[in-house]
């Protein structure tokens, strides 16, 4: 076999059509001997050694450009197939080449995908042109999309998805969705050992023999023997998710045709043992191939249309519940209005802190004519999963202010919309993987917004399980959210779990300084490992180094502990307000209330605390002391409505704790339009001023010893033994 020879160094070589380098492509891999040099690239691409514990390090240079990512293999094993697998192991040049070559064709390909995105001048002046939309352009990014789900979400969440369609499958195929999952955890434990141990058996041989392809391969045996599973269901499995001769993938002859290998990865060899290059494949198939079993079935597709829908409802209920409770979650709210007539539905409704959260389901895809480049299909595969979605849950969410309409569960539980709604989120949650749906959602969806409605959140339900996930109560989930989608035009990154990571690192937040935030996708880096631990059981940091772990410490993360789960608008608002802090703020300001309880718990005495944050436009008073409550409540009242205006400042905040235990006492916020007023004016004329966080620091605390014929610092106006002083504690 001689070395593949490379393509011509000409103009001509560069410019050649999709078309002509699928075909190279496809030639290429009816090479002899070729089906080692795919193992070898997904040994390299795919497989994770770890050695101790997984970090963040491990998983960067999953995130290079120089990687093939997985549909790009999948195009190399889907070309495989078309032929009789030739075996022969080559010698390692031409091994070399083999790779070395597919990597230059397939970067080629990319580059003419790329090239899809082409301006024409004659539109320029129309403003609603725009050619990074076109069906062309939107090719490439499908194609080459960041995966939508972990591994072990497919594996994990396809036994929920299918649960009620058991009877069908066993009937139709002899397992349950559960035994699929067993079979499908033993095949990936199976292998994960068998390519270490072909790794290491390697090192003892010439280089002529070096080959990953035996670690790859696996008997029904071995798996039976891994999984404690008859050999007859074993058996069931393997051959549903296996190439079989009628599968030849003939039709595979363009890069978006259907390619078999995806929804059956398990390719039979010979001897009868079976060839898994990309353990991806096999747990994305058993997530959506059996529906697509069920579908070919008439007579079963109306039920399986049902417990599609019914899946994606339920998932989003219960991972909220998971937050919330179950007693502010609500499924399948109907509102009607005061005629009876039913005005909208709600999949799933949240009620919490003075907040809702509307979540629409939608079970459609993408289907394979919009992955084609047809621009008419993608505009309707969008209005059918993202665009409806949306338009429903806006309707609803502004019936939630009409007072006139009731809200009808169907497990008859009173539901209790506040007056005062504050504000309303709108989450469209997709089941399934959509390829680039970060960018058509900022292309394409229409939405519209009020004081009190929120742009939507579009996301599928790896994310929202992964976010539920990582901020584990209502506080940290609504913050999250709330700057999420107040930021939808000024973040922007391929998937939603990078913007997740992110916040975890990070801190989500977009200061004066800055306009945008545009999120490279190895930042997930971070939750890939975090998640993974959790869910796989690998050794680990379960929780990222940021504001889970810096922000929960120290008194004012005792203070944010304190109010994670309160049900009331104004602990919810000043939890916003301290998770907006950066650390440096957040470190200064736990140490300045430790100086003011130290104070306290000495002398006995009031002590506070102010600060300004952003320009002073808006702020947070500190108060300690063990006085009655409406001789502190009024105190700290008057303290922030002075505060405020001194500041010139629309929101502020004030929270009252005890010396002992550094326990929260209670809290307010004031939230209004700044406006000039003589009287306050007069008032705040002499208040001092910090100006900066230490100086503020040792400034209130001095503040604590108030004379009989001082100003009453309740802010009264009156002198102190003629107000508070009166309502004091004796000591």
């Amino acid at each position: 076999m001689s070395e593949p020879s490379e393509p011509p160094n000409t103009i001509a070589s560069i410019i050649r059509s999709e078309q002509e380098i699928f075909a190279d492509i496809a030639a290429l891999c009816r090479s002899p001997g070729f089906a080692h040099a795919i193992a070898w690239i997904c040994f390299n691409d795919n497989v994770i050694p770890i050695v101790n514990d997984l970090t963040s390090k491990d998983l960067i240079r999953f995130y290079s450009d120089s990687r093939l990512i997985r549909t790009e293999i999948s195009t190399l094993i889907g070309l495989l197939v078309q032929g009789d697998f030739d075996l022969t192991l080559p010698d390692p040049d031409i091994m070399q080449a083999y790779i070395d070559r597919a990597r230059k064709l397939l970067e080629e390909l990319h580059s003419v995908l790329a090239s899809g995105i082409q301006i024409d001048p004659e539109q320029l002046s129309d403003p609603q042109y725009n050619p990074i939309v076109s069906g062309k352009a939107l090719r490439e990014a499908i194609f080459y999309s960041s995966e939508s789900a972990y591994t072990f979400q497919y594996r994990d969440l396809a036994p929920d998805r299918y649960q009620e369609d058991d009877n069908w499958l066993r009937s139709n195929k002899g397992f349950s969705i559960s035994e699929a999952r067993i079979v499908l955890q033993s095949i990936f434990g199976f292998q994960a050992g068998k390519l270490m141990t072909n790794l290491r058996e390697m090192r003892e041989k010439e280089p002529g023999q070096w080959t990953h392809l035996s670690g790859f391969v696996f008997t029904t045996p071995d798996i039976v023997q891994v999984s404690g599973l008859d050999a007859k269901v074993v058996d069931s499995v393997l051959n549903a998710f296996a190439m079989t001769p009628s599968l030849s993938n003939t039709g595979f002859n363009a890069l978006t045709d259907f390619n078999h290998t995806n929804a059956s990865p398990l390719l039979r060899m010979q001897d009868g043992s079976f060839l898994l290059y990309q353990v991806y494949s096999l747990a994305e198939a058993l997530y959506e191939s059996p529906f697509y079993w069920m579908w070919d079935d008439e007579n079963y597709r109306a039920e399986l249309t049902e417990h599609r829908g019914k899946f994606t409802e339920d998932f989003c209920r219960m991972r909220l519940e998971r937050i919330f409770g179950a007693d502010r979650v609500y499924a399948n709210v109907d509102i009607v209005e005061s005629s009876r007539r039913r005005a909208g539905e709600i999949d799933v409704l949240v009620i919490f802190g003075g907040r809702a959260i509307v979540v629409q389901a939608k079970s459609k895809r993408l289907t394979l004519e919009a992955r084609k480049g047809n621009d008419g299909q993608i505009q309707v595969d969008f209005r059918k999963s993202v665009q409806d979605s949306y338009d429903q849950a806006l309707r609803c969410a502004k019936l939630l202010k009409d007072f006139q309409c009731e809200l009808i569960e169907p497990r008859g539980r009173d539901i209790q919309v506040p007056h005062d709604l504050k504000e309303v989120y709108i989450l469209c949650a997709i089941s399934d993987h959509y390829p680039s749906l970060a960018l058509q959602v900022h292309e394409f969806l229409r939405y519209e917004t009020s004081e009190s409605i929120k742009p939507p959140l579009v996301l599928d339900v790896f994310a929202l399980d992964a976010i539920t996930e990582m901020l584990e109560s209502p506080l940290r989930f609504l913050s999250y959210i709330s700057r999420r989608v107040n930021y939808t035009n000024q973040v922007f990154a391929s998937h939603e779990l990078t913007v997740l990571s992110y916040h975890l690192k990070k801190n989500l937040w977009i200061g004066d300084q800055n306009t945008s935030l545009m999120l490279h996708d190895d930042i997930a880096a971070d939750l890939d490992v975090a998640m993974a631990v959790r869910r796989d059981g690998v050794d680990g940091q379960r929780t990222p180094d940021g504001i889970l772990t810096r922000f929960s410490a120290g008194e004012l993360g005792q203070i944010i502990n304190e109010i994670e789960a309160a049900d009331d608008p104004g602990a919810i608002e000043l939890g916003f307000f301290l998770l907006t802090l950066n650390e440096e703020t957040f470190v200064d300001v736990s140490r300045g209330i430790r100086k003011i309880t130290e104070l306290t718990a000495r002398d006995h005495k009031h002590h506070d605390l102010t600060i300004g944050v952003g320009s002073a436009s808006c702020g947070l008073t500190v108060h300690c002391n063990d006085d009655p409550q409406e001789v502190a409540a009024s105190r700290l009242q008057r303290h922030c409505e002075r505060r405020k205006y001194s500041q010139r400042a629309n929101r502020w905040f004030g929270v009252c704790i005890r010396p002992k235990h550094m326990s929260l006492r209670f809290g307010i916020s004031l939230e209004y339009e700044w406006r000039p007023d003589s009287k306050m004016g007069e008032e705040t004329r002499n208040l001092p001023q910090a100006s900066n966080l230490s100086e503020a620091i040792a400034l209130q605390a001095q503040s604590g010893k108030v004379g009989r014929n001082d100003p009453c610092p309740c802010g009264s106006g009156k002198k102190y033994k003629k107000c508070c002083m009166r309502k004091a504690p004796k000591r």
